[in-house]
């Protein structure tokens, strides 16, 4: 049997009342290989992976699953990640629920103000998949407070890699402003209080706008964000900043990009210029005689002008002496 029908079972059984016994109980291992089966197949659903543990979890608590039509559902009352327009995890999510259904159940909660409707605490890409695919939901419905809905929608993404550095900060930013304070921020992200200050922190510092205009961008950490930050804090930067993500041309490209061209220009022309000079050797008239690229070991040295290489050669003894002189006279002092 594939682990993903032994899932099934599992789902479809713990809405029913519990079976009589067999009479022929089964051998002590078949169980413990069923669960390794399910685990080889739920392994290849990296999006799901987490929440088949929060379900095995639920079941053996006596949590019921219930098939719930996605208009009835709402998202959590503070969203956790920056959308994007094109989301291939997304896409392969529909795909993957288009062809073998709904593997693992999503967590709701009756909402607190709105009748006959429900408040995701996780599973919101599976809960925009069905929307999409136009099929019911499998969800566990639970009593869960404001404080133990965001736990559980933080801890759902926090073993995994779904939320990168600025989404982090940003969902810790939006838990503050609700009134969690830094204990239970930490425990929802599973953090500890020092990352959970330095999230804060940089979200605080880069206006929500931006973040939002940057998106994701999954392979930017801390120290660059933070050095983001301190560029921002010349107004002449943010202006030049703010005129640049709102032009359509910067939404179509990849979040990654975003931030790239962003702290490019954040720079200023001055860095700009340095960098697209390449480090050339020009006269004064600017004719280009090399170039001097910076290594991990020192410099790389290129020339293109003939007549200055000769020119070099013949006094590179010269060069060298005038070198070893300053450098000594420098390490007098």
């Amino acid at each position: 049997m594939k682990g993903r029908d032994i899932l099934k079972n599992m789902v479809s059984t713990a809405g029913s009342e519990p079976s009589k016994p067999a009479a022929q109980p089964q051998p002590a291992h078949k169980p413990a290989g069923a669960v390794r089966a399910m685990n080889l197949s739920l392994g290849r659903l990296g999006d799901e992976a987490a929440a088949a543990k929060e379900l095995r979890s639920a079941l053996a608590a006596g949590d019921k699953v219930v098939e719930l039509s996605p208009d009835r559902i709402e998202a959590s009352f503070i969203q956790d990640r920056i959308p994007i327009e094109n989301d291939a995890a997304l896409d392969e999510l529909i795909a993957s629920m288009r062809e073998s259904g709904q593997q693992v159940p999503i967590l709701v909660r009756p909402h607190p103000t709105k009748e006959n409707s429900y408040q995701a605490a996780y599973g919101h890409r599976r809960l925009r998949a069905a929307i999409v695919l136009e099929r019911p939901i499998k969800a566990i419905v639970r009593q869960l407070t404001d404080e133990e809905l965001v736990v559980a929608q933080g801890q759902e993404n926090g073993p995994r890699i779904d939320l990168s550095f600025i989404e982090r900060a940003l969902f810790a930013k939006r838990l503050e402003q609700h009134g969690f304070d830094r204990e239970r921020i930490a425990q929802a992200l599973s953090v500890d209080k020092p990352e959970t200050s330095r999230l804060l922190q940089v979200a605080d510092a880069i206006p929500t706008e931006i973040i939002l205009a940057i998106g994701p961008a999954s392979k930017i950490g801390r120290p660059r964000w933070l050095a983001f930050a301190e560029l921002l804090k010349d107004e002449a930067v943010k202006a030049r900043i703010a005129a640049i993500i709102v032009d359509a041309k910067f939404s179509a490209i990849d979040t990654n990009e975003r931030f790239a061209r962003l702290w490019a220009n954040a720079q200023g022309k001055s860095a700009a210029k340095k960098k697209d000079d390449g480090g050339k050797i020009r006269t004064r008239r600017g004719i280009v005689l090399g170039s001097v690229i910076p290594t991990a070991k020192g410099a790389k040295i290129t020339v293109t002008s003939a007549e200055f290489a000769q020119f070099l050669g013949t006094r590179m003894s010269d060069l060298v002496e005038q070198f070893e002189k300053e450098n000594a006279a420098g390490t007098d002092h």
